[in-house]
């Protein structure tokens, strides 16, 4: 797929999740079969670029290309600076954040709060285009504030006048928070009235999934979010869905051991053993969701505080219950999904 003159292996992206989509979680779901990933947000705030946090969040050492980096803000200069510095910091692609629906994020007026004010949007839109000239700019939003006020279309007419290259837009508004379903009529909507890309997001959770989306919006893409957490084989099964219509084979339960292993590697390697550690408990938790066993596993994992602990009680709980999994897991998945 061409987007924004990068060639990518398919139109499946990763949403950027805060404390999630780090550079470990984005070069794994890149390995398994995203077209693209886009990181954590990154404050405008200047004052917190040199903070170790915001450090890492703008570490893209060995990442596969294009990098495209979200950034959070209400000013429209400190968005704009925040866009040149992380452009002159490797990001090949800025993407503006216009639909966390997080209160300690809305409350300073970002996220998509902003949607409530259309006139500062266009501000804030043109200032980071013209900051970053050669540097493509996208826009993730939502379908509105809440749902009288679905002013997706409007967002999106003003976003295309404004220089931006492509938009994603989540099935919620502000108000929804991640309650309910996803609505697509309003994305289609959108998709009918603008000429740059427009991807989807919002519950895509299945191929199937996906290419009902795919098909009842129009839109050129889907992004994906919590559907990929502890599952980011996922973009695999997607990828080979919309291309055959056929099913792809599960991943066996030592292959999901193998991937686990492999993402705590690079998790520990990036964070450090202590830092690490705590960031591994809830991608564990992830992949063990619908296992057998797992609750009192994720239980005990959570008093372990070395990294030789974590990995040698995740070896115990994949080898000793392997059989057990491989047999029951799809169903306790299924089980523990339509309870969630």
């Amino acid at each position: 797929m061409d987007f924004l003159g990068f060639q990518l292996r398919n139109n499946l992206f990763v949403a950027p999740m805060a404390g999630v989509t780090d550079r470990p979680f984005r070069q794994l779901c890149k390995t398994l079969g995203a077209g693209l990933a886009v990181s954590e947000m990154v404050t405008s705030n200047s004052l917190l670029y040199g903070s170790a946090k915001t450090r890492r969040r703008a570490d893209h050492e060995g990442e596969v290309d294009p990098i495209s980096v979200q950034i959070a803000g209400a000013d429209p200069s400190m968005m704009a600076q925040a866009a040149r510095y992380n452009a002159d910091n490797g990001a090949q692609i800025i993407d503006i954040n216009m639909g966390c629906p997080a209160k300690k994020i809305c409350n300073v007026m970002a996220g998509s709060a902003l949607m409530q004010n259309e006139p500062l949007v266009a501000e804030i839109l043109e200032a980071v285009v013209a900051a970053v000239p050669d540097t493509p700019v996208t826009l993730k939003f939502r379908t509105g504030w809440n749902r009288d006020n679905r002013n997706a279309p409007a967002i999106a007419r003003i976003a295309e006048e404004s220089g931006i290259r492509a938009i994603a837009i989540h099935g919620r508004t502000r108000a929804d928070q991640y309650m309910g379903c996803a609505e697509y009529d309003t994305i289609a909507l959108v998709k009918s009235q603008v000429k740059i890309p427009v991807i989807a997001n919002g519950d895509i959770d299945t191929p199937q999934k996906a290419r009902f989306v795919l098909d009842y919006t129009g839109a050129d893409g889907v992004m994906i979010g919590r559907a990929v957490q502890g599952r980011p084989w996922l973009f695999r099964e997607i990828e080979h869905f919309l291309a055959t219509g056929t099913e792809l084979a599960p991943p066996r339960v030592e292959e999901i051991h193998g991937i686990l292993r492999s993402h705590l590697a690079e998790l520990y390697g990036f964070y450090g053993e202590e830092t690490g550690v705590r960031i591994a408990r809830k991608h564990i938790s992830w992949y063990t969701k619908g296992l057998v066993g797992a609750a009192h596993f994720r239980h005990a994992m959570n008093q372990l505080q070395t990294v030789r602990e974590q990995l040698d009680a995740t070896d115990e709980f994949f080898l000793v219950d392997a059989a057990a999994n491989e047999r029951l897991r799809y169903e306790g998945r299924d089980l523990e999904m339509k309870a969630a």
